[in-house]
């Protein structure tokens, strides 16, 4: 991958500037911040990210998969990086300000929060090759105040799995999940991601449900709306098999129970599953179906982001670049179970037929459909008064809301 021309004037000036400005004033901010990038100098040998499981890869798991080496041949930067277990660490890792991490690549739910505490710094997308040639949708969702705050990197959407043998038919509506007397159907068969932001679909089922309630953007709830969606999730806790954190135990699941040709003992069969987990149970000759929820189908996307604190920008700006080429982009969503940024990965030659449609990528209908996650924010832009829109709840609210309502046996 080439770098543009005439770049002659390194980012990394422009980083020490600001540190120098950040020590002389009196504001409170991270050491060392850096200001978005005007130009692109020369690579600074070294780059250091933070990422989950999957996301990078120099051939140690499988010597066929490899995206880190080929980039530190051609830039000289070699990448070094931390793997965070959950959403929560990686968000307190980069706001951790003894720490000078270059970039991450933040979940939703982590990226909103960065943001608002200004632990990231906006891109220069004039900066970034191929850029343009990411998913228009996928590139507005980290767009503020008219400043772009991370690169798309892999997105999916959140689906209702089951087991055609046993529910019949298939179901549409997240009400199969989340309304009591429907799930009671399928008690101690049902599995449901562990993650705070399952209470968006909670909340698309009481948006139909309970008019009253006004919810308008499920992942901008008042008290009130949590309160009703955490209520939802208290009562669908005694019908819960397991809530999966690693897409392969959902697999698992679903593939397990009784050895009998035809039975569906003992095994689940009905859940939130993404993409990933239908194409996977499908290759493998299970009678599974992935349907999108008539209330909304909820999706969300991984982004690289700039740390404030960046200690190697140039390096940082060529990775961006690296990521965004169809062919990494290929790499990375093959080896991850997800979808590309890119949706040239699925154009001329590097077409596979199978993978493109099973994640649905290039079908601009689905895409548009998707109702992607943010991360919940108090000042928020959705439901109901203008006084609810000033008082909504943040993760934090979200994750003790969920932690009490599937963690804790109700009574």
């Amino acid at each position: 991958m080439r770098l543009r021309a005439g770049r002659l004037v390194s980012a990394v000036t422009i980083a020490a500037a600001a540190a120098t400005l950040a020590a002389c004033s009196g504001e409170d901010q991270p050491k060392g911040t850096a200001q978005v990038a005007n130009t692109l100098g020369p690579g600074e040998g070294a780059l250091n990210l933070v990422t989950m499981t999957g996301y990078l890869e120099n051939g140690g798991s499988d010597p066929r998969v490899d995206w880190v080496t080929p980039f530190e041949d051609r830039t000289g930067c070699k990448v070094g990086w931390k793997i965070a277990k959950n959403a929560q660490e990686m968000t307190d890792i980069m706001q951790n300000k003894g720490r000078r991490y270059d970039g991450v690549s933040a979940p939703p739910e982590v990226a909103g929060q960065l943001v608002s505490t200004k632990h990231i710094t906006p891109v220069n997308t004039d900066l970034v090759d191929g850029y343009k040639k990411l998913d228009p949708k996928l590139r507005g969702l980290l767009k503020r105040d008219g400043k772009i705050y991370g690169v798309p990197y892999v997105w999916g959407s959140n689906l209702l799995m089951s087991d055609s043998r046993a529910v019949q038919p298939a179901p549409t509506k997240w009400a199969a999940l989340f309304d009591p007397d429907q799930a009671k159907k399928y008690s101690g068969r049902i599995v449901m991601r562990d993650s705070p932001m399952v209470i968006a679909e909670a909340a698309l089922y009481l948006k139909n449900k309970d008019r009253k309630l006004k919810i308008t953007d499920p992942y901008s709830l008042t008290r009130k709306q949590l309160d009703a969606a955490t209520r939802v999730l208290v009562k669908q806790r005694p019908h819960v098999k397991k809530y999966w954190d690693l897409p392969a135990d959902a697999v698992g699941e679903f593939a397990g129970g009784s050895a009998t040709p035809g039975s569906t003992a003992g095994q689940a069969v009905l859940g939130q599953a993404w993409p990933y987990q239908v194409d996977v149970l499908t290759r493998a000759g299970k009678p599974v179906q992935g349907s999108a929820a008539q209330e909304g189908t909820t999706g969300w996307m991984d982004a690289w982001m700039i740390g404030a604190r960046a200690q190697h920008p140039n390096c940082m700006y060529q990775w961006l670049q690296w990521t965004a080429s169809p062919d990494v982009q290929q790499q990375v969503a093959e080896w991850s179970g997800v979808a590309p940024a890119n949706p040239q990965t699925c154009s001329g030659d590097r077409r596979k037929a199978a993978f493109c449609n099973a994640y649905r990528i290039g079908d601009r209908d689905h895409i548009e459909k998707i109702i992607f996650a943010h991360t919940p924010l108090r000042s928020c832009g959705g439901g109901g008064s203008q006084s609810d829109r000033r008082d909504c709840t943040d993760y934090a609210e979200w994750v003790k809301a969920w932690t009490e309502a599937t963690k804790k046996v109700s009574k």
